[in-house]
């Protein structure tokens, strides 16, 4: 965001003057206040020196109240946008079903009795029919047909997605548009909470809640002002009594400047701006809660299937057992995959065609098995008594009662020991059965994943993988992609003693799901990131939700909660670190007409204890607005550790807290010193 930009958002931040807003920010209602005082003492004793220190005080104000305007503008131009998706349409909500009388008798087809009604009308547990190029009226699952649906207007990709009834594509969102079919769609958000409404409201940053760390930070900078303040409260009888009165304009200018003004003001624009971040990237976190925990992820839940690997398995190569010729097992795999149309299926029938075998179809009267989690074995029965079956080692050799032979139980322990997934064909002819080979399937681990996991590692975070495969195949995969440690064969309550173990470590979870079988980790995690493809269960138990459906994007999530915390911790440091020059100019300025010694301090050799003073008000208003596209861009996460950050902050943050102010005050003295009226 631009400076002029941000400065757009000016007339926000002068109706942000009311005390009301203010009131909820203590830091800035104290300068608020000192900037009342000033006004009045300007009145009551007219000078140039006291208007300008009362105008930079509201200006002071102005700025701390534009950076909170500029988050928010840019989070409630988004929201516009995302407003454009949500209209106001009818909907044909099913009344009942009814059978259809048919001419034979009462035996029918059962049809849909519907009616017409507001999408308002609308209540949880209504259905609703939804057709080509019709919008859908609110959030729900598909439970009958299956369509290509046009998310782009929440999602930003162009690209149709489909859904369908059952598994983890049922999940629709009010606002999109169905491109083909039918839908039936049973409503899941009452209107008002849909999925469009909450995004809206936290992108506008109506429903933000201060996070813990927030609170913490907020509790600090008010108990540093109320020290300053009784500070400043007790310098006023202290000075009358060492013969240097000073004024109350004088006072509250020391007080706004020894406040740290700088973080109080910009507080609130980091952390709407990290929710903001998080926007642009399609993830919507429910509270700045998630997106503050991110930042402190310590341990990383990682799907290894469309995750780390690409996750479609191609057939790289057949494996022959011992006295099977080569184009035995080449037609019984492909004979076993004509019906299955997975990736992994499609790919051994063209590698058997690719070696030589016929492209011809089943034989008339084949029978087809189809793959099961129970069975883990998929295959066909032919019409001459032959069955042939592929899947899992184990699986295969309960199915035809013998026990592998070696060499194919060696072909799977190599394959496995590769990174690829062995499936064992076997072939029963009456009671004649033989184990031919082994098809090896390869998954490949996306380009740059080992490279992202060293960043991962540098943060000092631990990367785990989750899959269902066998161990051997799970620790290829992770010593190829460099993870840090993987679960295999992992089921629901794997993850969830997983997730507890960590927890109870001291490290903070999280993990990506979509399917509802991920909900209950989903949950437990502390930072849950959901798929939106997935089912309104896995959605409703996480945190936040990618849009994108990219369980990559967990890695992003974590960077942009890892620069809300650096960008904190940056700003925190420069603006407590401003309070030592801003010392060294007031203070000398102040005392220095009765005790001369003082003019030592005066290390800027600023012309005159007004210019000083006003020179320092001026600073303190102008750093704020320096600083505000820092604070929403935010500062520069690097992959280092938690003591490397520290280190990098206190150098660039704290020693440049003090010598920019020094450079500052310096330069603007020079040219308020030429004011008239300033002595």
């Amino acid at each position: 965001m631009t400076l002029s930009m941000i400065l757009s958002q000016l007339p926000t931040a002068l109706r942000k003057l009311d005390p009301r807003h203010l009131w909820r920010n203590p830091v800035m209602f104290v300068v608020w206040v000192g900037s009342l005082v000033t006004t009045v003492s300007a009145v009551v004793d007219p000078s140039v020196f006291a208007w300008s220190v009362a105008v930079w005080l509201w200006l002071t104000v102005v700025f701390g109240n534009l950076a909170e305007a500029a988050a928010e503008g840019r989070g409630k131009a988004q929201a516009d946008s995302l407003r454009a998706a949500r209209t106001d349409v009818t909907a044909r909500r099913v009344v009942s079903l009814r059978q259809a009388q048919s001419a034979s008798g009462p035996g029918g087809v059962a049809t849909e009795e519907l009616e017409t009604v507001p999408g308002t009308a609308l209540r949880v547990g209504d259905r609703v029919v939804v057709e080509a190029g019709e919008v859908i009226p609110g959030d729900g699952d598909v439970v009958e047909g299956v369509a290509s649906v046009d998310e782009s207007a929440i999602t930003g990709e162009s690209a149709p997605v489909i859904r369908e009834a059952g598994g983890d594509r049922s999940a629709v969102t009010g606002g999109t548009r169905v491109l083909s079919d039918r839908l039936v769609i049973e409503i899941t958000a009452a209107p008002g909470e849909t999925f469009l409404d909450r995004m809206i409201a936290l992108v506008e940053g109506a429903e933000r809640q201060k996070t813990p760390n927030e609170i913490a930070l907020s509790i600090l900078l008010s108990s540093l002002t109320i020290v300053f303040l009784l500070a400043v409260a007790t310098l006023s009888p202290m000075a009358d009594y060492a013969g240097a009165p000073q004024s109350t304009l004088v006072l509250v200018a020391l007080l706004v400047c020894l406040i740290p003004t700088t973080i109080g003001a910009l507080l609130s624009a980091i952390g709407i701006a990290g929710m903001d971040r998080l926007v642009q990237a399609n993830v919507l976190a429910t509270s700045g809660r998630a997106v503050e925990a991110a930042g402190d992820v310590s341990t990383l839940l990682l799907d290894k299937t469309g995750t780390i690997t690409f996750g479609n398995r191609q057939a790289r190569d057949l494996v022959t057992a011992a006295g099977i010729e080569d184009d035995e097992l080449r037609d019984a795999a492909r004979l076993a995959s004509l019906a299955d149309q997975t990736p992994e299926g499609r790919s051994i029938v063209e590698l058997a065609i690719e070696r030589g075998a016929g492209d011809e179809g089943a034989p008339v009267g084949a029978e087809f098995v189809e793959f099961t989690a129970e069975t883990r074995l998929s295959g066909v029965d032919l019409p001459d008594g032959t069955s042939i079956r592929k899947g899992a080692g184990a699986a295969v050799q309960e199915w035809a009662g013998v026990e592998l032979p070696p060499t194919v139980r060696t072909a799977v322990d190599e394959v496995s020991g590769a990174g690829g997934t062995p499936l064992v064909v076997a072939q029963r002819s009456g009671t004649s059965v033989s184990v031919l080979g082994v098809v090896h399937l390869k998954d490949v681990v996306k380009p740059g994943m080992r490279e992202r996991f060293d960043e991962l590692r540098a943060m000092g975070i631990r990367t785990v993988m989750i899959t269902g495969d066998n161990p051997l195949t799970a620790a290829t995969i992770a010593r190829e992609a460099g993870v840090d440690d993987f679960l295999a064969e992992a089921r629901p309550e794997d993850k969830m003693a997983l997730i507890r173990k960590e927890q109870e470590g001291g490290r903070m979870v999280a993990m990506t799901g979509d399917g509802t079988n991920d909900a209950p980790a989903l949950a437990a995690a502390d930072v849950g990131v959901a798929m939106n493809s997935g089912t309104s269960a896995a959605k409703e138990a996480g945190n936040m939700v990618d849009l994108d459906s990219d369980p990559t994007k967990l890695i992003d999530v974590v960077g942009i909660g890892k620069q809300l915390l650096v960008t904190r911790g940056a700003l925190t440091t420069f603006s407590i670190a401003n309070d030592v020059a801003k010392y060294f100019a007031i203070i000398p300025a102040m005392f220095v007409v009765a005790y001369p010694s003082l003019d030592t301090l005066n290390v800027m050799r600023l012309a005159t204890p007004e210019s000083a003073i006003l020179s320092a008000v001026v600073f303190n208003a102008l750093v704020i607005l320096g600083l505000v596209p820092l604070a929403l861009r935010g500062v520069r996460s690097r992959a280092s550790s938690a003591s490397a950050v520290l280190r990098r902050n206190l150098l660039v943050y704290g020693v440049g807290g003090v010598v920019v102010p020094f450079a500052g005050i310096k330069l603007i003295d020079l040219v308020v010193s030429q004011l008239p009226g300033i002595r």
